[in-house]
């Protein structure tokens, strides 16, 4: 358990790495022009830098939970943040070789693609439950923080430099340096190690699929049947990735979690909100440079004030949700970003840029009502154990929705100016948008209607701790003329303090614990209560030796206690506790139709009453 000081100092530390692993996904995009020609290449082969990128990161998504759960957290953070590091060095000192610019991104990206995961569930490991919507709301607003705040420091950056995008790996890398050291001071190793086996098949299943999906997005208005054939493959090693996981005893990712309603529903909520976020980002700054003629700088600049808000009104979001839940911002969100959305393609042809900054906020902050809550609504859904692999599904979602977001919306855009008007492609794009922010409200009403909450209450009083799935299974019992000696013996061996009695018929007819044992050695002493008490009194030594090899020679009928002890395995847990008090015993034995079934103890019974206790406090 982590100080409170240094709890906020961790998730101060962890929200600034995802600030800088989504700020990276869009920090190179603005240079790519002057890149190109700097290194002497063509559009296509430019592309890369970016296509490169995105696929990198979205592989190591997945690998991030095995990572997880394998690896210290602070060495597993340093080492992610290193690649940064690495990656930014090589990128400064590259020149003009594009293979070595390439490269950097390449090593980027595989921190990119482990940081944003192994942040938010260092978040989920520390933050207090009752907190949790701020905590995730925070990181949400990061998320829409970074991708943002990137294109307008690129943008000065390159005027500064004329046009030097080799400032933007230096920059970049001093950020994460300052992360680095950061990391040093305040990352714990909060995760809880399972050695788990980490899966190359599965490595490999799920990385030509996501290569497969994310590459078909990409081309599929370049060159269709490439992107085609590309999507047939990522499909394929996707459903053999699927059935893999099923089979291993620990897959690379865990996908019981998207059996799970509300959390299956909260991912699409999610990705919904990002595609548009992603998408925005993108064409509103080109629109505004190659159509309206703005430059880079203050194209860029017209999106800040959304951004700003959008980060202030994040944190205010969570505690919102910690409140009252998700159901009226993610109702406000979806209805915001819907409506401004439509306006915003309508105006978009307007001359002036400051109603254009104007619009875009509303959308933008929209989008802040709905990440962080629908993150923490659908991890909430899950079990602890669950966590890591729900954050790597959420952040694989991210970077696939990153993907649709850019790529395929600027692909349409491209695609319909070449018949239309510049501003009536924007229009038909800012419609089909406004048609998958319809679709999100839908959800988002359906996901928290009333009947909905119902269900999930209904399940999960379903799901309360009955005796049959609490109690222990592998009852240890004895034999009523067995001797105290083999009593104890097994005791000893089976680390147990007590035991069911049974018959030569397997009858159940006592139980004997180790306070039946104390209580015949403290015998006729009222003063004594424990077996150690009474050697360390100034009694007589050879009373207590002899009440020992008394014991020694006795058999278990001579010690056991007899009568009422026992629970049918339909009693509730108030009989339980009634019997388990009456009788001073640890356990207990369960009955079912006349035969022991099981045991069940105080500490199972104590663990569902911590539990039960710290559910409602957080409702």
């Amino acid at each position: 358990m982590i100080s409170k000081s240094k709890t906020v100092m961790t998730f101060i530390v962890a929200a600034f790495a995802v600030f800088l692993a989504t700020f990276n996904e869009t920090f190179m995009n603005v240079a790519l022009a002057p890149m190109a020609q700097s290194l002497g290449v063509d559009g296509l082969a430019i592309q890369w830098v970016v296509t490169a990128y995105l696929l990198g990161a979205a592989i190591m998504v997945p690998i991030s939970a095995f990572l997880y759960r394998k690896v210290p957290t602070k060495i597993l953070f340093l080492i992610t943040i290193g690649f940064f590091i690495i990656g930014s060095l090589l990128g400064g000192l590259s020149k003009n070789s594009f293979i070595l610019v390439l490269l950097s991104r390449i090593l980027q990206a595989i921190g990119s693609g482990m940081l944003i995961p192994v942040a938010m569930n260092i978040v989920l490991d520390i933050a207090p439950r009752e907190k949790l919507g701020f905590y995730m709301g925070t990181m949400g607003a990061m998320t829409t923080l970074g991708p943002s705040i990137s294109v307008i420091l690129a943008g000065a950056l390159l005027n500064l430099t004329n046009g030097d995008f080799h400032i933007l790996f230096w920059v970049f890398g001093a950020l994460t340096f300052v992360c680095f050291v950061l990391a040093i001071f305040f990352i714990s190793n909060v995760a809880k190690l399972t050695k788990p086996k980490l899966d190359i098949i599965s490595v490999v299943y799920i990385s030509f699929a996501l290569i497969g999906i994310m590459f078909s997005i990409s081309f599929v208005f370049k060159v269709w049947w490439i992107a085609l054939i590309a999507f047939v493959v990522g499909v394929i090693f996707m459903i053999l990735f699927v059935l893999r996981q099923k089979k291993l005893e620990t897959p690379l990712i865990n996908l019981e979690p998207l059996k799970v309603k509300q959390f299956s529903l909260s991912v699409i909520l999610n990705m919904i909100s990002l595609i548009v976020v992603f998408a925005f980002n993108v064409l509103l700054p080109m629109y505004l440079q190659n159509i309206a003629g703005y430059n880079p700088l203050t194209a860029s600049l017209a999106l800040f004030p959304a951004i700003f808000l959008s980060c202030v009104i994040a944190p205010i979001a969570g505690k919102i949700f910690d409140k009252h839940g998700p159901k009226l911002l993610l109702i406000i969100g979806f209805l915001m970003m819907f409506l401004f959305s439509v306006l915003l393609a309508i105006f978009i042809s307007t001359p002036s840029i400051y109603l254009i900054a104007l619009l875009y906020v509303p959308l933008i902050v929209g989008s802040a009502l709905i990440i962080g809550p629908i993150q923490s609504y659908g991890l909430s859904s899950l079990k602890p154990e669950q966590n890591p692999h729900g954050v790597t599904i959420f952040s694989t979602g991210f970077q696939i929705a990153g993907c649709i977001g850019a790529s395929l919306f600027l692909g349409i855009y491209e695609k319909l100016a070449q018949t239309t008007l510049p501003s009536t492609s924007f229009l038909i794009v800012g419609l089909i948008v406004a048609f998958i922010l319809c679709v999100g409200l839908i959800i988002s009403v359906v996901l928290t209607s009333k009947k909905a909450q119902e269900q999930v209450l209904k399940k999960e009083d379903s799901a309360a701790p009955t005796l049959s799935s609490v109690m222990k299974t592998n009852v240890y019992k004895i034999n009523i003329n067995a001797s105290i000696l083999d009593a104890m013996q097994m005791m000893v061996e089976k680390k147990i303090s007590g035991m069911p009695v049974v018959d030569d018929n397997d009858n159940l007819v006592a139980y004997l614990s180790d306070g039946d044992i104390m209580r015949y050695l403290s015998k006729n002493q009222t003063n004594i209560k424990f077996a150690y008490a009474f050697a360390v009194t100034n009694g007589n030594e050879n009373e207590f030796n002899t009440k020992v090899e008394e014991l020694s020679s006795l058999k278990v009928s001579d010690v056991a206690t007899t009568g009422p002890f026992f629970v049918d395995i339909n009693d509730d847990f108030g009989e339980v506790c009634k019997k388990l008090a009456n009788s001073h015993k640890k356990k207990v034995p369960v009955l079912e139709n006349g035969k022991m079934v099981g045991v069940i103890n105080r500490s199972e019974i104590t663990k569902y009453v911590f539990a039960s206790c710290l559910k409602k406090e957080k409702n």
